[in-house]
Formats: C-alpha cells, sequence, structure tokens
C-alpha cells in the first residue's frame, strides 16, 4: 500500500511540474525577457525551441485530470486482480488495457496512436469489439470448457437461470425511464446477466453510436462503459452476491441438503447441444452467433472425437482473444470518451440490474420450493447462480453452503442454473437485438 501512495504522489507531482512549467505565458513576458530572446544566439534558440517542442509531445504537456482518474482505475483493477484474485486474467487486461487508452499525446499529430484514430494498431484491434467478433470466440471457448451433465441431470433448474434474467428486462425498463434511447437502455440491461462478452456483443450492435432511430436520435457509443461496468460485476461477484444472498434466506434454507444428481450418459451429453442448439436459436434467432458457437464448443468436447480442436478452443484460443478482449475494452475508456456523468449512471444500472438478477433467482428458487417435497426441495442459495458469472456464482454459492454446513456441497448443484443462466442471458440478447435493432 506504501508502495501505491508513492505511486500515486509522483503522478500528482508531475501533474503539477507540468501545469506549473510545461505552459509558459509568453503574453505576459517582461520586457527584458523579451530583449534577452532577441539577443539569444540563434542557435540557442533553436535548441530551446526543440527541446520545447519534444515536451509538448510528451504525456506530461499533454495529461489532464480525466487521465490521471482513469489510470488510478486501471492500477485499482490490477491491484484487485493480484491481491484479491478476483478475476485476473480479466481485470489485468482490462487494467492494463485503461492504462494504454489514457497515456496522453498530442491529439491530430497524425501519429496513429489512439484507440479512436483511424488506422491505428489498437483501432484495428478494437475492430472485433466494435463488430462483434471476439464475443462468439469466447463462447466457444465457453462451451469447449463447460459441463452441463448437472442442468441435463436436473433440467427444471433450468428455470432459476431464466428467472434471474428478470434483471436484464427491469433494467431495461428503468433505463427507459431515466431517458436512455430503446437501443441504449437493451444494451444497458443486459449488464444483469454478469456476462461480459454477451454485454459486448449487444451493445456492438445496439450502442455503437452509428445506429439513427426513426425519429432521427443517433444513438450513443456506450459500448466501453456497458462493457467495463460488465466485467466489473463479474469480478465482484464474491462481494455483491454474498450480502443479498443472506438477506434473501433464512439459515434454515441455506442449510437444505440436495440429493445427488443422478449420473448422465454419454449419449445424452452428445445430444444436448444438439438440442439445444436447435431449440433456443429457433427461439430467439438473433442470438445464432452466440449460441451456436457454445453449443458448438460443447460438441466438440462431448463428442469425444475431435479433441485437439476443443482442447485449443478452451485453451489457446480463448486465451488469445481474451488478452485481446480485455486490453482493447480497457483502451476504450479514453478519458476524453468514458468520463461522463452517462458512465457513471451507467454502472449505478448495472448494479441495479445485477442485484435485481441474483435476488429474482433466490426468489424463484423459494417460489419452486412451494410444489416441491422432502429430498426435491431446493437450497435457495443455488438460486444466486442463475446470473451468467461462470464458474464464479457458483462457487460463492459452494463458500457460502460450506459456511453453515461444512458437509453442504452445492458446487455442482449451483452450476445447473449457472450453465443455464449463460444460455438465458444470450436468449434475452437475442430477443432485445430482435425489437430493438
Amino acid at each position: 500500500m506504501k508502495k501505491f501512495i508513492t505511486v500515486i504522489s509522483i503522478i500528482a507531482l508531475l501533474f503539477f511540474l507540468q501545469s506549473t512549467f510545461l505552459q509558459p505565458n509568453t503574453a505576459s513576458a517582461e520586457p527584458n525577457q523579451i530583449n534577452e530572446q532577441v539577443t539569444t544566439p540563434h542557435h540557442a534558440n533553436g535548441a530551446i525551441d526543440g527541446l520545447m517542442t519534444f515536451l509538448s509531445y510528451t504525456g506530461f504537456a499533454n495529461v489532464t485530470g480525466g487521465h490521471i482518474i482513469m489510470i488510478l482505475v486501471g492500477l485499482f483493477f490490477i491491484f484487485l486482480a493480484i491481491k484479491y484474485d478476483y478475476e485476473p486474467l480479466l481485470l489485468i487486461p482490462i487494467g492494463t488495457g485503461i492504462l494504454i487508452g489514457n497515456i496522453p499525446f498530442t491529439q491530430g499529430a497524425n501519429l496513429q496512436l489512439g484507440i479512436y484514430e483511424t488506422g491505428s494498431v489498437m483501432n484495428y484491434l478494437y475492430f472485433g469489439v466494435l463488430k462483434g467478433i471476439y464475443p462468439p470466440l469466447i463462447f466457444l471457448g465457453i462451451g469447449a470448457m463447460t459441463d452441463f451433465s448437472s442442468l441435463i441431470s436436473n433440467p427444471k433448474l433450468m428455470l432459476l437461470g431464466a428467472a434471474a434474467q428478470i434483471g436484464i428486462f427491469l433494467t431495461f425498463i428503468g433505463a427507459l425511464a431515466f431517458g436512455f434511447a430503446p437501443p441504449e437502455a437493451g444494451a444497458i440491461g443486459i449488464i444483469g446477466g454478469a456476462d461480459g462478452p454477451t454485454a459486448i456483443f449487444l451493445s456492438s450492435k445496439l450502442a455503437n453510436g452509428v445506429n439513427i432511430l426513426a425519429d432521427g436520435t443517433t444513438v450513443k457509443n456506450l459500448i466501453g462503459p456497458i462493457a467495463i461496468a460488465a466485467y466489473s460485476y463479474m469480478a465482484l461477484v464474491p462481494v455483491i452476491q454474498p450480502p443479498i444472498m443472506r438477506l434473501l434466506t433464512t439459515k434454515k434454507e441455506r442449510l437444505i441438503k440436495m440429493k445427488p444428481p443422478r449420473a448422465v450418459t454419454k449419449l445424452e451429453k452428445i445430444l444436448f447441444p444438439i438440442i439445444g442448439l436447435l431449440l433456443t436459436t429457433f427461439i430467439s434467432p438473433s442470438a445464432l452467433p452466440l449460441l451456436g458457437m457454445l453449443f458448438f464448443g460443447n460438441l466438440l468436447k462431448e463428442s469425444g472425437v475431435t479433441k485437439r480442436l476443443a482442447e485449443t478452443a478452451r485453451t489457446s484460443m480463448i486465451d488469445i482473444v481474451t488478452i485481446l478482449l480485455g486490453v482493447t475494452v480497457g483502451a476504450s475508456t479514453q478519458a476524453d470518451v468514458f468520463l461522463t456523468s452517462q458512465s457513471i449512471f451507467i454502472f449505478v444500472l448495472g448494479a441495479v440490474s445485477f442485484i435485481i438478477a441474483t435476488a429474482g433467482g433466490l426468489m424463484f428458487a423459494k417460489v419452486m420450493n412451494l410444489f416441491l417435497k422432502g429430498d426435491n426441495k431446493l437450497n435457495p442459495l443455488i438460486g444466486a447462480a442463475g446470473v451468467s458469472a461462470v464458474p464464479d456464482s457458483a462457487r460463492v454459492v459452494q463458500t457460502m453452503g460450506l459456511k453453515y454446513d461444512p458437509t453442504n456441497h452445492l458446487l455442482m448443484h449451483a452450476m445447473a442454473p449457472n450453465v443455464a443462466g449463460v444460455i438465458g442471458s444470450a436468449v434475452a440478447a437475442g430477443i432485445l437485438l430482435s425489437f430493438l435493432l
């Protein structure tokens, strides 16, 4: 922490120096200073001019308070990832991207550095975000590493994943009430699914700054704030969900033990991605890029004859795409674009959406228990796993269950609504896309 404070102090000192020394006020120069300049040898003037030109191109001369704030945010993300192990595979690329995106440089100097400058390297990499290329590739990797056995063995738990999506639609209505355009509201609402790739995919279609509504309104570019909010809440699942889980369940409910899931045959595992692909995409064709790749990846895994492809999808490929996605999303938080009151409001609405989604899963589990008897009753805690943060929400449920009963293992039960939440948020995104695009 002392080192962190030292870094902040150094940044503040540099900011003070640039504001004090790197912005000379030639209009107020004293007469004797002007005379000195006139009598200064030409080569000295050239050296000073060259030095001042060099300084004008440095970050110290172009830094603003917004840059400092965003750099601190990036450092904070990296700190959370390293110190508390909060989604380091996401927060370190995103945090580093925030640093990259907020290095000050001279605007309009044709340097092609910024992520929003046509022709820059970062702009080319950002193309995968703007056009929704990265999210389906992420879903391919998720499918290749996901075991749907717990969901196949107890299909009724899919309802918990569906119930958690209530946060998406309620937040959509709330965003509309606060004056956001319908496409913007739809993109904001999807944050409640706690699914970063889905949030990026939907916002790239609905809130990319190029859509024009029938009344002539241009939809704003909200990809950066929405993506950062979605990934932030994914990383903070262990912090946000436990208080909600304790508030909405009793101690007696937290101690409920569920019967072990039944064994699932290989044939069932092979048929599930095929049936799931056909059923979900017939319901929501607009979600085909996400769900198609999700179930394709799972079929690669479960077929048993494409091990090399499945291994590549769930390791090398998803790692590469995660790096590119994280860095470019982080870099999109350029201070002059990102630091607006609207971005802060999106974070607030995203938090509300995520809380409602968690509560929706918990409460629906309690409703289901009204119709279940004996050892078929559900531990309501698993309803919190209905959001799409796989497998973090399921791990939180496991930790909470063990806290109240060291013999009560809920992980496999929680994985069912957790993977159902991934499917549910993609279907919800497809529905919103169909109505709002």
